[in-house]
This record gives C-alpha cells, sequence and structure tokens, in this order.
C-alpha cells in the first residue's frame, strides 16, 4: 500500500536494514576488446557514415588534445583538460541526440562540441582568447560555449550545470519541444549539494534530462573508493526514482544506444534518466596535475589496452568501413589542419578592454566604467614601463 509520505509500505515482524550494495546494477556493454559484438548483442541501427563521423570526432579530439597539450608545456596557452580514454563517452552519446537538444558539459567534454561542428579554428580562437574568441577572452581556455549548437557555455563551480540542466529540461516540457537536456559531469560531481537538487527536482517535475555520469575512477587526485560508498552514482539515481543504466564508457557502441534509447524514452513520457559510464581517465586531471604522485603506472597500462578509439577502430575494420591507409590519411591530414588553426589563432589581435564590461548590461554602469578607466591608465603605465 501506498501512504501520504510517497513510499510503498509493506509490512515486516523483524528488523532488516538495507545496505549500500542492496541493489546492484550490471553494465550495458555490446563490443568485446576485440571489436567484436557479443553473440547476444543487438547492433544500434548506424549507417557508415555516422559510424565514421564518430570515429573521426574522437580521433580529432584525441589528437586536438595532444597538440594543445604540448602548446601548454611550451607556455603559449595557460592551461588544458585532455579527454584521454575518455573519447568515446563524449562524442557517442552527442551522437544519439539531435541537434535541437541542449548540452550542458562540465569540462571534459570537447568530443561532443567538435562532434557538434565546433571548428578547429573556434577552438583555437577560445584557447588563445583572441578577438575571435566567442567569449571574447572571458573564461578560462577550455569553458567553451556555443549558442549556434545549443552548447551552454561552462562554469568553473563544479556541478552548477547540473540544477541548470533540471531548469532548462522543465522549460522545454513547459514548451512542449520535442527535445531534451543532456547534463554531462565527474563522478566528484555526483559528491556536490547540486546534485543531489538538480535530481531530486528533475524526478517531482518529471523533466526530460539525461544526466551523464562520467565515473572515470578519480577526482582530480581523490580515488572513487575514497569519494563515496554504495554502488556507484547509478545507484543514487534509484533512490531519487529516476530511470538509471551503468554503460561500459569505453564501449563507443554501448554509450550510443543507451544515450538514444534514454532520449527515445523521454520523448514518450518526459522523465529524467541517469547514465553512469565507466572508465579510466588515462591523463592527467589537467596540465597542472601530475597523476604519478597517486597511481601506479601498471593500473593505467591495465587501462590503456582498453582504449576505447581501438576498440571501435576494430569494429569498423571489420564492418569493412576503414582500412589502415585511409585511417592514416585522414590522422595525418587532422595533424596539419589543427597546427595551421593553432598558427591562425597565435597571430590575432586580442578582445579590446572595453570588452570587459560589454554583453551585460544595456548600458555600462558608472562603477564599471570608472573601474574600466583605471585599468586603461594602469595599463598605458605598464606599457611605457616596458619601454623604457
Amino acid at each position: 500500500m501506498t501512504n501520504p509520505n510517497n513510499a510503498t509500505i509493506t509490512l515486516v515482524h523483524r528488523a532488516r536494514f538495507v545496505d549500500g550494495h542492496g541493489l546492484t546494477i550490471p553494465t550495458f556493454r555490446l563490443l568485446k576488446d576485440d571489436g567484436q559484438l557479443y553473440a547476444d548483442a543487438a547492433e544500434p541501427v548506424l549507417d557508415r557514415q555516422q559510424a565514421l563521423a564518430m570515429y573521426r570526432s574522437m580521433v580529432a579530439t584525441r589528437l586536438l588534445d595532444e597538440r594543445m597539450l604540448a602548446a601548454q608545456r611550451q607556455g603559449r596557452i595557460s592551461f588544458y583538460l585532455q579527454s584521454l580514454g575518455e573519447e568515446a563517452q563524449a562524442v557517442a552519446s552527442a551522437a544519439a541526440l539531435a541537434p535541437d537538444d541542449m548540452i550542458l558539459a562540465q569540462y571534459r567534454e570537447q568530443g561532443a562540441l567538435l562532434h557538434r561542428g565546433f571548428t578547429l579554428d573556434q577552438f583555437m580562437n577560445q584557447l588563445f582568447s583572441n578577438e575571435d574568441d566567442l567569449g571574447r577572452g572571458r573564461q578560462m581556455p577550455v569553458h567553451y560555449g556555443c549558442r549556434e549548437l545549443n552548447f551552454m557555455t561552462i562554469s568553473s563551480p563544479l556541478a552548477t550545470q547540473i540544477p541548470q540542466a533540471t531548469g532548462y529540461a522543465y522549460g522545454q516540457r513547459l514548451a512542449g519541444e520535442a527535445a531534451v537536456t543532456l547534463c554531462y559531469f565527474g563522478e566528484g560531481a555526483a559528491s556536490e549539494g547540486d546534485f543531489h537538487a538538480g535530481l531530486n527536482m528533475a524526478a517531482v517535475l518529471k523533466t526530460p534530462v539525461i544526466f551523464f555520469c562520467r565515473n572515470n575512477g578519480y577526482a582530480i587526485s581523490t580515488p572513487a573508493s575514497e569519494q563515496f560508498v554504495g554502488d556507484g552514482i547509478a545507484s543514487r539515481a534509484v533512490g531519487y526514482g529516476i530511470r538509471t543504466l551503468r554503460v561500459d564508457g569505453a564501449d563507443t557502441l554501448a554509450v550510443f544506444e543507451a544515450t538514444r534509447q534514454a532520449r527515445q524514452l523521454m520523448l514518450e513520457e518526459p522523465q529524467p534518466v541517469l547514465i553512469e559510464a565507466m572508465s579510466y581517465r588515462l591523463g592527467a586531471h589537467s596540465s597542472s596535475d601530475d597523476p604519478s604522485g597517486y597511481r601506479s603506472r601498471a593500473e593505467e597500462e591495465r587501462w590503456r589496452k582498453r582504449d576505447p578509439i581501438g576498440r571501435y577502430r576494430l569494429w569498423l575494420g571489420h564492418r569493412g568501413w576503414l582500412n589502415e591507409d585511409e585511417d592514416r590519411r585522414h590522422s595525418d591530414g587532422l595533424r596539419r589542419q589543427i597546427l595551421e588553426a593553432m598558427k591562425r589563432a597565435e597571430q590575432k589581435h586580442k578582445p579590446p578592454l572595453e570588452s570587459l564590461v560589454e554583453d551585460v548590461y544595456a548600458a555600462v554602469p558608472r562603477h564599471l566604467e570608472r573601474q574600466l578607466d583605471r585599468l586603461k591608465k594602469q595599463d598605458a603605465a605598464n606599457r611605457k614601463r616596458e619601454r623604457a
């Protein structure tokens, strides 16, 4: 029976506490490590063009990461976050969405934005904070955003995007849109209060939002075993009355199919879904981190053998949709394009100082005008000292 507390009441007469592992959730996987499908797995409906587009977005993400991490080490950009080993999660989930669906990311989902059509020049303009940067140099280098591609600008505070995603999806529902919102976050963000507020609000309001948790094992240097207890993050959604699915985050086909089905469920009946993608962050947390201080090389090597790009490449090869020569030519071309885009971005001017106080108010407030005036004078004095 049910009661006004909205809980199912089944009477028993002996006390039995339910612990954090009372519910175990299996992991959805379609591809074996050798790129073959499991015998009882159903292959997602993907044509060759879609499948290759996903592969090329993952490869482009990895090559972009490699080049920009090197650029940070050379002092050409200030900061960078790579997604080594997690490319499948961002790209395959984004590929399962429609262009009108909104994406709210954390900071390791450049693959989703790239797959949506953000160009290499746009990435470089943002990373070098030049005059063509959409954020006009007012964001951290990796905090991308693009209105035209329905990709909300990334925020620095952790987990703030989770309740924002719930609110945006609620607006989609009220407007009667045939669209959903996807919200990325790491398992570390699931320890923040915003996670719990966002999920509870989404469950009660029945908002069409996909909470996509990248459980990559570490919140910067803190292993998952020191972050939380219980059966991962997926089990928490059950507590909020939200449908949930755990998926192998290194399996491109499984991530695509999980997200596709989640979106379809929400279009049929508005309600949230949580997907927990199990993976491993092969690289450092950021260009300011050194993982050798908190984990072993042997641990990294074990996960490196489950590389998502390699497994998906094997599947494409088995289908006859990719050959080595074509793959190598495409990668070589991408490297050249990335390098050329970086050189173009470096040569562009920085945004004017006035842009610091624009775009927020219809008229710039007096106190900001005064601050801008002082900044201009200080800048002029600094330039004069440099010339002396």
